[in-house]
């Protein structure tokens, strides 16, 4: 049920849209002034409340001052950057050649807001993805609703209070509350839709936004698969691997590897190296560091005991496993030759849970791999070339590393988004700002030069000019203009 404070909240939202789309009508927004000044005050925003953004992160998840300014304050921040250092690039009129037929004539692609854009954030980065987005959306001259996840109401209030502190607040707002409001919004009609969660309300979310033909980036998930072979060192990987799985949000992460396809000949030795990885991380007694994040409810913590209580699941724990619910702690579990068609397999396991299967090679790891639906993430560890390009090739994925994982989101020219039921759409850099733009395409003419053979009647004479003008006869059309073809 919705609490009062909630009730509220729906009844304002009608209220709320229409007064943004009132600022995106002004054009306000649409001027590089506006876009440089927000994008201002997001740095600010940044430099200003570091301690208070990692204590809030902290105080939800369990992360580290150190975790929670790499993870979600220094992404922003250089998204930030960039977007202040190429906005006159972006946002530039892209000149492109014309036809022999539109000759004397101009053409150029403008990127134009989409209007009024909806933002909405998870829970296990529940700051940086709230605030990357919104950089995307300034600078392509949109007014933005934020509705940040109500799992981590802390994080969620400050994102409002700094919003409100520090942005124009008619053009940007945010919005707090759970389902009643999260519906409530997405009744409303949108220009544009940018969502970041799990698949099951990316339908509910784009079923939404299909009753207005709202344009959306699904930025979803998905189980994440790492291929690892014998031609790598596996100290090295090792220590990828489990900075990739348990070093960043203890698993909670959309790109984390989410289980392992390890060559037969490997598996012993690779198994005792994370193991001695783990402990070098996090020491003996894991639920004590200081390093690794806590589960981010009670209800996700039963969800993550009950896979690991799963008969069997639980004969095939051979490191981790501990639990304290109090703390909603879950230590680095690692499981060995887990079957696929137990539990821990048929999701994503969104958590501090890595089963390995074992298998031959890469015929085997292509079969696994493609009989689940495709990732927003697929690792490679193997330094052989025909193995890397097999595999590059052959395995659909929103993005992929080899030798190494989870990186390749910090690239922030690299395009960020899955494929297929892990999401559509990209972002990050200029990505972030064509996610929330309209590229318009305009041609530009003066009041001479028009073809006479364009326009009726079809005489034989004109005819032979508009095929020979079609076919880019530029010979041909000055021999018909002369009366020397016909």
């Amino acid at each position: 049920m919705a609490t009062q404070q909630e009730e509220e909240t729906v009844v304002r939202v009608p209220q709320i849209v229409e007064e943004l789309n009132q600022t995106m009508r002004s054009g306000i927004t649409r001027t590089k002034e506006w876009r440089m000044q927000q994008l201002r005050a997001v740095l600010k925003l940044l430099e200003d409340n570091e301690e208070r953004i990692t204590k809030a992160l902290a105080k939800e998840l369990g992360k580290s001052a150190h975790e929670g300014y790499l993870t979600e304050i220094v992404q922003a921040t250089s998204s930030c950057k960039l977007a202040m250092k190429e906005l006159n690039k972006w946002m530039a009129p892209q000149k492109v050649p014309t036809t022999l037929i539109t000759f004397p004539g101009k053409a150029a692609i403008i990127a134009e807001p989409l209007g009024l854009a909806l933002i909405i954030a998870p829970w296990n980065f529940p700051f940086s993805l709230a605030i990357d987005p919104l950089i995307g959306a300034i600078s392509a001259g949109c007014a933005v609703v934020i509705k940040p996840s109500e799992v981590t109401p802390t994080v969620s209030s400050l994102i409002a209070d700094l919003i409100q502190k520090y942005l124009d607040k008619k053009a940007i707002h945010v919005v707090e509350g759970g389902v009643p409001v999260a519906t409530a919004l997405l009744e409303q009609k949108w220009d544009k839709i940018f969502y970041t969660g799990n698949p099951k309300v990316g339908r509910i979310v784009m079923a939404a936004a299909a009753k207005h033909l709202t344009p959306v980036t699904l930025e979803l998930g998905g189980k994440c698969p790492l291929y690892i072979d014998d031609s790598v060192d596996l100290k090295v990987s090792a220590q990828r691997i489990c900075h990739g799985k348990w070093g960043l949000n203890s698993g909670q992460t959309c790109i984390a590897p989410d289980y392992l396809l390890v060559q037969e000949s490997i598996v012993p030795k690779l198994v005792e190296t994370m193991k001695a990885t783990i402990v070098q991380f996090f020491g003996e007694d894991p639920s004590k560091s200081g390093d690794l994040g806590r589960i981010v409810n009670d209800n996700h913590f039963q969800r993550l005991s009950k896979l690991l209580d799963d008969p069997r699941t639980s004969e095939k724990i051979v490191h981790g496993g501990q639990r304290v619910k109090e703390l909603l702690f879950i230590a680095p579990t690692i499981i060995l030759d887990i079957p696929l068609d137990t539990p821990v397999m048929s999701d994503e396991i969104f958590g501090p849970i890595l089963p390995i299967i074992i298998i031959k090679g890469v015929d085997e790891a292509m079969d696994v791999i493609l009989s689940f639906p495709k990732p927003l993430a697929f690792y490679v560890f193997s330094t052989k070339k025909e193995v890397q390009e097999r595999l590059v090739i052959g395995i659909s994925a929103g993005g992929m590393g080899v030798n190494e994982t989870v990186m390749h989101f910090t690239i922030p020219r690299l395009p960020f988004g899955g494929v297929g039921e892990s999401g559509m759409g990209a972002y990050h850099g200029k990505d972030s700002f064509d996610a929330f733009s309209h590229k318009k395409a305009i041609l530009y003419k003066g009041m001479r030069g028009d073809i006479p053979a364009r326009f009726p009647p079809y005489t034989s004479e004109k005819k032979s000019l508009v095929r020979r003008v079609a076919a880019g006869d530029v010979i041909g059309v000055l021999l018909v203009m002369l009366g020397l073809k016909k």
